[in-house]
């Protein structure tokens, strides 16, 4: 299916530390637009070793996006019950740095009297103060890899359904475009003929005055010239030809298949081109009117075939 390169996706495992304390590790997935593919981890340390897998994933998964991964972990809600049947549940204090802090501390209070003391929560952050559980390498690495498997599928389905969305959106702007190019292609010849009225009007007011005006030979020189130009601006049937192709082009990759950002780029090229000749070609108001229209369409177009995928 189409998809955006915007999303969102999260997904939850659970890993156990030993002695009945449980972690909750939370992986999110989010993705922005990019040129390519540009992957990104923040992951901490017990989950360092799943980063090969989640990136083999990602890249068999995505194809454009700047894609980032964020894992974080916490303790289960039920370690406080699990600390009351086990004190050491949640950790032990190293007991010799703790000697040494305390050591340290009274060396620091007779250098400055009047030192704080420090308090409970500044021993327990001191480094390698407590041995925390952290559970076996081997049941990180599943957890995060199947909570991050389950975050890509989440964002894969986040960015179809965006993808969609966008899909439908294109195909009512090509819509309006068709209609204008239905209204204004039969109106052509006419507004043609009109221009080869004024010009055949201008040529006869040039040849009856030519022999009392100064000048005449560079006058019927400059009318030819604007004859010239006249047969260049009524060929617009190829530019109508290719913008119907065009469009027809994107109808046909909105409902197909993977990824076809890069390929509806070039397509809005190609009609921002058809716009332009056909607005230096114009021979009438309404073509000149119509021509811009076209223009802010495409230009509305470019603006959302820059999100997918």
């Amino acid at each position: 299916m189409i998809s955006s390169m915007t999303g969102y996706g999260s997904a939850s495992r659970q890993v156990s530390l030993g002695a009945g304390v449980v972690a909750d590790l939370q992986v999110e997935c989010r993705a922005v637009n990019s040129r390519f593919l540009d992957l990104g981890f923040r992951l901490p340390d017990e989950c360092r070793g799943a980063e090969p897998a989640l990136r083999e994933s990602v890249s068999q998964s995505l194809s454009r996006g700047k894609v980032e991964l964020r894992a974080a972990w916490r303790l289960n809600s039920g370690a406080a019950e699990t600390a009351k049947a086990n004190p050491h549940a949640l950790g032990s204090l190293n007991q010799d740095r703790l000697d040494a802090l305390f050591t340290l501390q009274e060396k620091a209070q007779l250098a400055f009297p009047k030192a704080q003391e420090l308090s409970i929560a500044d021993i327990l952050r001191w480094p390698g103060m407590v041995s925390e559980p952290r559970g076996e390498e081997e049941g990180w690495i599943v957890a995060t890899v199947e909570a991050g498997r389950a975050a890509i599928t989440a964002l894969m389905i986040s960015r179809q359904a965006e993808g969609q969305a966008l899909a439908e959106v294109l195909k009512k702007i090509t819509a309006k475009m068709r209609a204008i190019v239905q209204v204004l292609e039969p109106q052509v010849p006419q507004f043609v003929a009109q221009y080869q009225a004024k010009l055949t009007e201008r040529l006869a007011e040039a040849l009856a005055s030519q022999e009392q005006a100064k000048g005449g030979v560079e006058l019927m020189e400059r009318i030819r010239q604007e004859v010239v130009l006249y047969a260049v601006k009524i060929d617009v049937a190829e530019e109508f030809a290719r913008l119907k192709t065009h469009l027809q082009a994107v109808d046909t990759a909105l409902a197909g298949k993977g990824p076809v950002g890069k390929r509806l780029d070039f397509l809005m090229q190609e009609l921002n081109r058809e716009a332009n000749t056909l607005s230096s070609k114009s021979v009438s108001e309404e073509c000149t009117q119509a021509a811009l229209e076209l223009k802010l369409l495409i230009e509305q177009m470019r603006e959302q075939v820059q999100n997918l995928e």
